[in-house]
Parts: structure tokens; C-alpha cells; sequence
């Protein structure tokens, strides 16, 4: 069995993964949503005390694992340093104490593996990540081959939805409150500009949206509740189309078999529909997580820590370091 532990933002988890059958035996998260949201998105500090309270409960919860291990597996980047330290300080604890080798998980891979929870591997695909914090199609050939075709250059999708919410004192976080309330406005009442459409690059932008909704809160001060829900569908509308419009360029180009699409803001059923509408339209097989593992979660760690054990990618438990950097996070 692998132990994993995650840690990289708000969300302290530990999961116990069979190595051989890829069953998920133990998995327990805490969120740290409620002690944020007064403070409108993530406090780093605040963030790495909690993983500090929550992370060693979690562990004597998965205590009845933990003399049948094989490996220690632990996010260690990128994300908030004072968080994912945490995580591998706990990490190189049980490696050390128990003589296990110890694998590093890149975050943003795990989150690709959260496709193949209790599954097989499913590799070539075409792969948009959309969370928090990123916003980037992958093409991924293999555990070690993974190309990012494109990415964000400001804000990333979620991290969109957050900001907008803020505008809007919906509070934090933003992507579920967002699409909810876009389901009781009119989306056609206000024209929101779609980042790029004219840019023939192959990138995604959101901090020109995020300002249109910032001058749109202005304008309509004070916002009465159908003002805010025709301003949420209007932005979610466009924050959308500009996904869609990019990624299909990249269809075009690549025509992948296999498409999917992973991390927190994956969880957006608008989102899912259009992306069903765009496979059917190319022919291409839609892979998603399931909702309860699409935001951060240990299970997704462990999964991705699996193929890396039998690739004997680990790690020296005193050398391991962690890193909030996004370029060659693969």
C-alpha cells in the first residue's frame, strides 16, 4: 500500500491506496473553506497552521494502514510553500521512521490521475486542466511525457470565478456559488467581451473578463439579487466560450481520441456539456473525474504515486523540496 498526503493549498488530505489493485482503501479530507471565506480567498499562514492541526488527525485516523506500507507519496509541488511543507515534513518523518522510499507528486499531474481513481491508466489524451490556480491544455503521451500546448498568461479559470465572486460579495469560493446563481439569470442581458476571440494565439487570458465584471458591479451599484445572477450567467458564459473557443482550435490541430478534463473547476456541469458537445462533434472520447475528486484530494495522489512506484521514481527524504513554480512543472 502507499500512504499519500496533500497539502498544496486548503485542503488537508490522506488517503491509503492497494499498489497492486489500485483500490482506494482510506481517504479523509479536512477543507479549510469556512476558516477562509471571511477573508475572501486563501491565507497562506493561516493555511499551513490548520494543515498543521489537521494533518497529524488524518494520519491516526489511517493508523490501521500503516504497518502494511510500501511507499510514502506526498505533493510537493507547485503550490503555497508554507502548505506544502506541512505535507513533506510528514512525509520524510514516516519515510525516515520507517525505512520507506518516498515519491515526490507534482500536483498538477496528480490531478490527471484523478481520472484513474480505482482504474486503469488511460494514456494518450488530451488533457485541460482547469482549477484555482491553472488553466492549461496538455498533451500527454505518458507519465513522463507531458506537453503544455497552452496556458493561461494572467488568471486562471477558477481563480476567474473567485475574483468575480468578490466583486460581487458572494464570498469565497467563488465556482460553486458562481454557477449556481448563473442558473437564475439571464446570461443575454449584459455582453461580456470573450478574452482572445480575435487573437489567433493559442492561450487563455481572464483578467479582461474579470475587469468587465468589475465595471458591470460599478455600474449597477447597489446590485439587487437578478442583477448579480444575470451578471454571474453572463460571466460564466463567456469564461466558458473562451475555453471552448481556444480548445477547439487545438482539436482541430490534434483531432485527440481521448479528451478530458480534470482539476476543481472540472466540476462545472456548463462546463461538461459543452465539452460533451465538442467531443461528439470530433468524434473524441470525454474522460472526467468524478465530483468528489475533482478538487484536491489525496486519492489523486496516490493514484499518480502508484505508477511512479513501479517506475522507481523516488525520492531521498532528506533532499526533497517544495516549490510554488508552475514552469516545468512536469
Amino acid at each position: 500500500m502507499i500512504l499519500s498526503i496533500e497539502s498544496s493549498c486548503d485542503d488537508s488530505a490522506v488517503a491509503v491506496t492497494e499498489i497492486a489493485t489500485k483500490k482506494l482503501l482510506f481517504h479523509r479530507k479536512i477543507s479549510q473553506e469556512a476558516a477562509h471565506a471571511e477573508y475572501g480567498g486563501v491565507v497562506p499562514e493561516l493555511a499551513s497552521r490548520l494543515h498543521a492541526v489537521d494533518l497529524p488527525r488524518l494520519l491516526e485516523e489511517a493508523k490501521p494502514y500503516l504497518d502494511d506500507l510500501k511507499a510514502v507519496a506526498v505533493t510537493n509541488a507547485p503550490g503555497l510553500s508554507v502548505t506544502l511543507l506541512e505535507g513533506v515534513a510528514m512525509a520524510q518523518a514516516l519515510s525516515i521512521a520507517k525505512g520507506l522510499p518516498l515519491i515526490a507528486v507534482n500536483h498538477l499531474k496528480a490531478h490527471i490521475y484523478s481520472l484513474f481513481i480505482e482504474r486503469e491508466t488511460i494514456f494518450p489524451m488530451l488533457v485541460l486542466l482547469i482549477s484555482g490556480g491553472h488553466t492549461m491544455l496538455l498533451d500527454v503521451k505518458g507519465f513522463d511525457e507531458i506537453t503544455i500546448l497552452a496556458s493561461t498568461m494572467d488568471d486562471s479559470f477558477g481563480e476567474s470565478f473567485d475574483k468575480a465572486a468578490k466583486m460581487m460579495g458572494l464570498g469565497y469560493p467563488g465556482g460553486p456559488v458562481i454557477e449556481k446563481l448563473a442558473q437564475k439569470g439571464d446570461p443575454n442581458r449584459f455582453k461580456m467581451p470573450i478574452p482572445l476571440q480575435h487573437d489567433p494565439r493559442i492561450a487563455f487570458s481572464y483578467s479582461g473578463l474579470k475587469n468587465a465584471v468589475r465595471l458591470l458591479v460599478q455600474k449597477h451599484q447597489p446590485l439587487d439579487d437578478q442583477t448579480r445572477a444575470d451578471i454571474a450567467a453572463a460571466f460564466q458564459k463567456a469564461a466558458i466560450a473562451h475555453l471552448l473557443q481556444k480548445s477547439k482550435k487545438i482539436f482541430r490541430q490534434v483531432r485527440p481520441k481521448d479528451f478530458a478534463i480534470v482539476g476543481g473547476a472540472s466540476a462545472n456541469q456548463e462546463v461538461r456539456r459543452v465539452f460533451a458537445d465538442l467531443c461528439a462533434q470530433f468524434d473524441a472520447t470525454l474522460h472526467l473525474a468524478e465530483l468528489r475528486y475533482c478538487s484536491d484530494n489525496a486519492a489523486m495522489v496516490g493514484r499518480c504515486a502508484i505508477d511512479a512506484f513501479y517506475l522507481e521514481r523516488f525520492s531521498d527524504a532528506l533532499s526533497i523540496e517544495v516549490s510554488p513554480r508552475t514552469d516545468n512543472i512536469f
